[in-house]
């Protein structure tokens, strides 16, 4: 079947692009056995499909200095499923960020568009008075929006009911992930551990445990603030102002340095360079997170009139403890707009785990990433879509390891727009040139509103993965994967947004013979 399928080929090199399918034609007559032509035409066909590259592809990857084989591509129309184009379709690359797209159908697909996080404050002690007698227990049940005003929330529930004092220890119970926490021991991704999208998920991430910055300079000054001060949190300046640009700030920053004093406080250094005339605000993961609830709560417990004495730390809740307070996240179609629109990696994390936690099925001893692994693996084999070449680590795409074939990500994108839940899968989707990570892409471009496009881009990795329509108003699946040491961000890039364009304003071919519905190809 081999040395059938590469005497095809060569014979469609021959013909040349413009001719390559009259070959179909002449099949007949070169296999006069029915069933080898039938083999032959399949083998033919899906040879076409998976040898092309949009010419504007090649074009852009021959000036951005990139080989073709660093791109993995597929184009399928949406209305008759005809792959349009494929190259190396069922290679496995590295995806960054359009993983997500994987992670976030599988959840909307087994929680369900009401499935809402949520953190609740419990107690087995009894209230005497003003005063809880006993320990208060904060447990976690991956909420995506615990955020500090969430918390003073949960917290002044509690005044409203009278509470003054705890005369006990506040317990942290992240237990509802296994192991609860995951970021104990993990080397940093990256050379910024500081900054949000590096922080890794735990059941209780109390405003996603960043303290948030407000920077601002003169031509002779700096002056930093925290928007939410900390218990005994205090900042200490070490900056130097240089000429640059403001926008670039990042690129002269330090990671802070966070240092204990005699009294008990934490002092975190700012230091490094910052531009003149600049004002910019940052959210830093620099202090652990157990310290920062405990930090947080006794700020919030002092400014609401409540008195603490006890200690902060991590123990589950008694079984025989009762709800106090409780917060619910938003529902999920909301959570998924603020994962797959800005790229948010610790929800897409937390989302992952959730999966794995509320498993049914599986060794109840497993974490909850192997966990969520599984469920990720029985929900493609129970749609048909095989998962060879798939890699799983977080679900985020911020990985070294994960990684899956663009052929794979295409079907969940084909069968999401499918899904009972597609208006909802789909809305999350950056728009080109208008929202999320696309809105300053292409906004010039016939691709501005008219494409639904989840971004990745790691070092060394580039991708695109969604739903662009052309110029005859047909929607097509497009998944562009690029992995190379030179594809950088201001390489590769302008490579995906070319294929974007391209397609936009491409009108399609005509509907697919019948040999060509049963046996795919071109």
């Amino acid at each position: 079947m081999f040395k059938i399928r590469l005497f095809l080929l060569r014979e469609a090199q021959k013909a040349g692009p413009s001719t390559a399918h009259e070959l179909i034609f002449r099949l007949p007559r070169i296999f006069r056995n029915r069933t080898i032509w039938l083999a032959s035409l399949a083998i033919f066909s899906l040879g076409l499909a998976n040898a092309a590259l949009p010419p504007v592809v090649s074009d852009a990857l021959a000036k951005a200095g990139l080989p073709e084989d660093s791109i993995g591509l597929i184009i399928e129309r949406m209305s008759d499923r005809r792959v349009l184009f494929a190259h190396q379709a069922e290679q496995s690359f590295q995806t960054a960020s359009t993983m997500k797209l994987l992670t976030t159908a599988v959840a909307l697909e087994r929680l369900g568009p009401v499935y809402r996080g949520r953190s609740e404050m419990r107690s087995a002690g009894v209230v005497s008075g003003e005063v809880l007698r006993g320990d208060l227990v904060l447990r976690g049940l991956a909420d995506a929006d615990l955020n500090t005003a969430a918390f003073r929330g949960m917290l002044q529930s509690l005044r409203q009911q009278g509470i003054t004092e705890i005369a006990g220890d506040l317990l942290l119970d992240r237990t509802f992930f296994s192991p609860p926490r995951l970021d104990i021991g993990v080397p940093p991704f990256d050379e910024s551990p500081e900054f949000q999208y590096n922080v890794i998920p735990d059941a209780i991430l109390v405003n996603g445990n960043l303290i948030e910055l407000t920077m601002s300079s003169t031509a002779d000054g700096f002056t930093v603030r925290m928007n939410q001060p900390l218990d005994r949190v205090v900042l200490a300046l070490a900056m130097t102002l240089v000429e640059g640009v403001c926008k670039d700030w990042e690129d002269t920053w330090k990671i802070p340095l966070v240092e204990r004093t005699g009294d008990g406080s934490i002092r975190v250094v700012i230091h490094g360079s910052f531009p003149k005339n600049c004002n910019a605000t940052t959210r830093l993961n620099v202090i652990d997170r157990t310290e920062f609830v405990d930090r947080l709560f006794r700020q919030l417990w002092r400014e609401l009139g409540g008195r603490f004495t006890g200690v902060v730390r991590e123990a589950a809740a008694p079984a025989s403890a009762r709800v106090l307070a409780e917060h619910r996240s938003r529902g999920l179609p909301d959570v998924l707009r603020d994962i797959n629109k800005p790229s948010d990696n610790p929800l897409t994390r937390s989302l992952y785990l959730t999966l794995g936690a509320l498993s049914p099925n599986g060794d109840a001893a497993a974490t909850s990433a192997a966990r969520g692994e599984q469920v990720v693996r029985e929900w493609l084999r129970e749609r048909g879509i095989p998962d060879a070449g798939l890699v799983l680590d977080n679900g985020s795409g911020l990985s070294r390891t994960e990684r899956l074939p663009p052929r794979l990500l295409a079907d969940v994108l084909r069968v999401m727009n499918k899904s009972e839940w597609a208006p909802e899968f789909i809305s999350s989707l950056p728009i080109v040139g208008i929202d999320g990570t696309m809105r300053n892409r292409l906004k010039d471009s016939p691709a501005m509103g008219r494409a639904r496009v989840k971004t990745g881009t790691l070092r060394d990795v580039v991708s695109v993965a969604g739903y662009v329509r052309n110029a005859d108003g047909d929607w097509c699946i497009v998944v562009g994967l690029i992995n190379h040491p030179k594809a950088s961000h201001a390489i590769a890039r302008p490579v995906v947004d070319a294929l974007i364009e391209w397609l936009s304003k491409e009108t399609g071919p005509a509907p697919m013979l019948w040999w060509q519905r049963v046996f795919g190809g071109n």
